[in-house]
């Protein structure tokens, strides 16, 4: 058992005051002093640094005479038994996942990977309680027709469900221990405590705070467990007992907002873990916890209610990143729901971004989900869409400015520039080449979701496992999903815009020695290099010709991988990303046709490469809003960087609404927006020390920047700055 000690109250408030630091800003205060300085505690990473690795061992860990999913299980109520508490005065949530290992993506106590890149369905688990889930589990074994295989899987779940129940216990009988030993209002915080955890979530929960803590012990101790889910439709599971507490009046919006603040500390609880990378990765909170606002139920009644806009508000005043937020959004959208999320965008840190719900819902019918279960999508806890709750996922990436260069004698694999007398053979060929890299993406789904990693304990909340007798690796889920994903598309339309110029339209130069002088990295051609980049408009300026090529692309690419979009039982739908991959791409891609030297970061995810969008955030939006997202059903997010300056006033508030209003009416797929200035990331850089919480859009997730190695930092800082 840990007590964290409460470091002072001027300190903590110091902390508490420089979540505006992006912007300058003053935030609306609507939480408490006590709040808001338990908020700086988690930010700055007292509770993280408490964590340590598994002090016990489970014999069983690596038997060969039990199942995969009995080691598991085994270690999962060893975890249970054993796992350090933590209590924190003052906190009115409880529980943490204090192990080390189940931050660094693997099972405690063991050699078994965790699993990541779902949102698995915690409002079932709310619903029916632990004690509703074993019935259900005793019903499904009592119905026979399992083989040993499933009735072991099912057994193994009945494991976990009892370690579940030995870690409340621990927390209860903790909990009673820290009334008796205290006086005062901290007695009476543990009492408050200690009586909203005593029915939940072994019972459905009767409050909105009940609610709250259920939700989190059963997401917290998948998560002590290594196991990374995205919590997905927030509002939507926690408004109706919010709405029923309103309206009987045992609570106000303001206590509900801080009874829901404490729930986003908790979410800090791995900020200060010991990086394994040391300081050299991609930030902390990378662990896959967003939250999906707002947009419409399975029914198609309106979903928002007063816990999506209280959570706006939490994230407005604490600035905490680690639950990063999509607002789903479409044409129906109120102007005062698109200006909240401006406000609270305009303050930095990238934390809210939106999706274009109208869109995704024609673009999953169009794979062919239906309309009811599409409309329930959300995310696998970075920005890739999917159905929660119904779905094992991964994806697979692959480089596409590689296969190009390839195809033109500038990789590893081919040294022999092709004979092309002409620009469309030199593309058929390079298409050619995209068809070989996607045959080799089918062909690993072929055999996907088999031999992965025991997962019992989440196959709980995936629906068919139980029914199956599968596992959510094992061909259990309603929907098994690998979905391709090409980067590096814009890099790859660029080049592609280059070589017709230089080659075939203006005869320049010949391909051959066009391609000599990439394998030189442009030396001894620096003139020509300057030119090229000073003449050639690129993707992301709203220009005729270079969308052109972009949409010609994008086009051949997702009738590529979308030719096959059900194979063995795994669905295959195409997405377009790179998540930072651009960092290690780098090492493999040769210089580019239009300027750009090996080494040099290029573009991220469908964004326009670094620097070469030169005509604002409109013609950016206009650019990428020209492809045909209904045919993208995993989704692609476009990453604006503007500058304070550019949003602040009414006016500034104006036009970021509008922006927004903007990139669905045109047809955009999912926007994140980072307001931060370039100069201040650049201090950030050389003085880490004086912005702790600094917090920036890296892809799929926000980060604190002092926590990312300098790498990261350099694309962030390269990103075009809109103004």
């Amino acid at each position: 058992m840990t007590d964290a000690a409460t470091p002072s109250a001027q300190v903590a408030e110091q902390l508490a005051d420089d979540f505006g630091v992006v912007t300058g800003a003053v935030c609306p205060r609507r939480l408490s002093t006590a709040t808001r300085q338990l908020a700086a505690r988690a930010l700055a990473g007292e509770f993280g640094r408490q964590m340590q690795p598994a002090a016990f061992t489970v014999a069983e860990a690596n038997s060969q005479d039990l199942s995969a999913d009995r080691r598991y299980a085994l270690v999962v109520r060893a975890i249970a038994a054993h796992a350090p508490l933590r209590l924190v005065p003052g906190e009115r949530i409880a529980g943490a996942a204090t192990l080390l290992e189940a931050a660094r993506h693997m099972l405690p106590a063991s050699s078994f990977y965790s699993t990541s890149h779902t949102t698995i369905d915690f409002d079932r688990g709310l619903r029916v309680g632990y004690r509703g889930l074993r019935e259900l589990i005793h019903g499904r074994l009592t119905r026979g027709g399992l083989d040993e295989r499933g009735r072991d899987l099912l057994e193994s779940m009945l494991i976990c469900l009892e370690a579940a129940g030995v870690w409340h216990r621990r927390y209860v009988d903790a909990l009673e221990q820290h009334v008796a030993a205290s006086a005062g209002t901290t007695r009476a915080g543990y009492e408050e405590v200690l009586a909203t955890l005593r029915r939940v979530p072994e019972e459905p929960p009767a409050t909105f705070h009940e609610a709250l803590q259920s939700l989190w012990f059963i997401w917290c101790f998948q998560r002590l467990c290594g196991n990374w889910s995205g919590l997905g439709r927030i509002d939507l599971i926690l408004g109706p007992y919010l709405r029923r507490d309103l309206d009987a009046g045992r609570l106000t919006l303001d206590e509900a907002r801080e009874l829901l603040a404490h729930f986003w500390i908790k979410g800090c609880e791995w900020i200060g873990a010991p990086d394994p990378s040391g300081g050299h990765g991609s930030g902390g909170a990378q662990y896959y916890q967003n939250v999906i606002l707002a947009g419409v139920d399975a029914a198609g009644q309106d979903a928002t209610n007063e816990v999506t806009y209280l959570v706006l508000d939490i994230v407005e005043e604490l600035h905490i990143g680690d639950f990063p937020i999509a607002v789903r959004v479409g044409a129906r959208t109120p102007d005062g729901l698109l200006r909240r999320i401006a406000e609270v965008q305009r303050r930095g840190g990238g934390i809210v971004a939106i999706y274009n719900e109208d869109l995704i819902l024609r673009a999953l019918q169009r794979f062919g989900y239906p309309l009811e279960v599409a409309r329930t999508f959300t995310n696998d806890g970075c920005w890739e869409i999917l159905i929660p709750g119904r779905t094992a996922f991964i994806y697979v990436p692959f480089d596409a400015l590689a296969v190009l260069q390839n195809a033109i004698g500038l990789g590893p694999d081919n040294l022999q520039t092709p004979e092309a007398p002409d620009f469309e053979t030199l593309y058929r060929l390079f298409i050619a080449r995209l068809q070989e890299k996607i045959d080799f993406v089918q062909t690993t789904a072929d055999r996907a979701f088999s031999g992965g990693p025991p997962a019992p304990l989440l196959s709980i909340f995936v629906d068919d496992c139980l029914e199956n007798g599968r596992g959510y690796h094992d061909r259990g889920a309603r929907y098994t999903v690998l979905a391709p994903h090409a980067g590096g598309l814009p890099d790859t339309a660029n080049s592609l815009l280059a070589i017709k110029t230089l080659v075939y339209d203006e005869r320049r130069l010949s391909l051959r020695e066009l391609v000599a002088i990439l394998r030189r990295n442009w030396e001894g051609h620096e003139t020509l290099r300057r030119q090229i980049q000073q003449q050639l408009v690129l993707y992301g300026n709203d220009d005729p010709a270079a969308d052109a090529m972009m949409r010609r692309l994008y086009d051949d690419y997702v009738a590529l991988a979308g030719a096959v979009h059900e194979r063995a039982g795994v669905l295959r739908p195409p997405g377009i990303s790179t998540f930072g991959r651009e960092i290690e791409y780098r090492e493999h891609r040769a210089a580019t046709a239009f300027g750009r030297r090996q080494g040099d970061l290029l573009a991220t995810n469908l964004a326009p490469t670094p620097g070469s969008d030169t005509r604002g955030p409109t013609a950016v939006i206009r650019s990428f809003c020209g492809m045909d997202f209904e045919k993208l059903p995993n989704g692609v997010p476009l990453e604006l960087k503007i500058l304070p300056d550019a949003v602040k006033g009414e006016t500034g508030l104006l036009v970021l609404t509008a922006l927004l209003r903007t990139f669905v009416a045109l047809g955009g797929l999912y926007l994140h927006i980072d307001v931060v200035d370039t100069e201040l990331l650049r201090d950030a850089q050389r003085h880490p020390d004086r912005y702790p919480n600094l917090c920036v859009r890296v892809s799929g997730w926000s980060a604190q920047f002092a926590t990312m190695g300098r790498q990261w930092q350099d694309m962030i800082i390269q990103r075009t700055q809109q103004r």
